[in-house]
């Protein structure tokens, strides 16, 4: 079955030519047409701590804010407003880096100043039809989650964006972590003791947008981020997905295919899931499951090799 999956994703993988954010998208158009009538797309990393996913993610949101008219980025594990980035990205107020060293570690990057950076020029050259941080907007018609913990969390998030949208019409663009954008109903993160499972935002986000709710994941085969990470164990899907020979491509999992791919991209499987700690040598600790590859999301963007984000310099831009 592995061959016959590899062959049907070289033949239906688009390559990608370019990380850089400033790169033409003609390697992306095909996102185009996956989320043409998407109100939210996720785009969810298997880890933040590599570069080349942050500077894909980078492209996708520059893409469909450029291209695709969407007008709302909710940048999961901070407050934009908290922060001063939100005012930042409309009306130049403030040192960009000073703010983001204020932030949660993962948002402290190169990668993700230069996002803070786009935004700001786009509203420059677009005042009147900028792109702005979602925000929260409490509305008495939405009771509070009654779920605590982590799971409550989950919630929240999906709520946060339900509201937004509701609130604005925007459409949204959802960037964090796979493990909260995957459509999982329930999902199970690992490692942790005993392994955690419950329902997570990218559930509740299709259950209330439906096709409308797009979700995207990030994945690698190896690499550094910022520490090794060798090659997943065999049962990973991500082994499979980096047994194509490709550097990096973009695969539609609502291609057609034949029986054989239908069944592995639709049984129960694992895929890397690494955060800020990690131990090589327990590699094949960290990871999602309890859902199947097409189950989690709609489309894959995949690097083969990745290097470390460039953390925040203490010299000011």
């Amino acid at each position: 079955m592995t061959e016959t999956v590899t062959q049907w994703i070289r033949q239906h993988a688009h390559r990608l030519t370019a990380l850089d954010p400033e790169a033409p998208w003609t390697d992306l158009r095909p996102m185009a047409d996956i989320v043409r009538d998407a109100k939210v797309v996720a785009i969810g990393a298997s880890t933040r701590q590599a570069h080349e996913l942050s500077t894909l993610s980078h492209r996708l949101l520059r893409l469909l804010v450029e291209e695709l008219g969407f007008r709302s980025l909710a940048l999961e594990g901070d407050d934009a407003s908290r922060l001063g980035l939100d005012e930042y990205i409309r009306t130049g107020t403030g040192d960009p880096r000073a703010l983001l060293a204020e932030a949660r570690s993962f948002w402290q990057t190169e990668e993700i100043l230069d996002v803070i950076r786009w935004m700001r020029s786009y509203n420059r050259h677009h005042p009147d039809d900028p792109v702005r941080f979602a925000g929260d907007v409490r509305s008495p018609r939405v009771p509070p989650a009654r779920l605590d913990g982590l799971a409550g969390i989950e919630r929240s998030l999906a709520d946060d964006t339900i509201r937004w949208h509701e609130h604005t019409g925007d459409r949204i663009v959802h960037w964090g972590g796979i493990a909260h954008t995957a459509n999982g109903d329930p999902r199970t993160v690992s490692p942790s003791s005993p392994p955690l499972t419950h329902r997570n935002a990218g559930s509740y986000l299709r259950e209330h947008f439906g096709a409308g709710y797009v979700s995207v994941g990030l994945t690698f085969h190896h690499g550094m981020a910022p520490y090794p990470v060798p090659a997943p164990p065999a049962e990973f899907a991500d082994e499979v997905l980096g047994g194509t020979g490709l550097d990096a491509y973009l695969l539609n999992l609502r291609a057609d295919g034949p029986a054989a791919v239908r069944t592995w991209l639709e049984t129960p499987t694992r895929t890397r899931l690494i955060g800020p700690h990690y131990a090589p040598e327990r590699n094949a600790d960290y990871h999602l499951s309890g859902g199947s590859l097409a189950g989690w999301f709609d489309t894959i963007l995949h690097v083969h090799k990745v290097t470390p984000v460039q953390f925040l310099s203490r010299a000011r831009s």
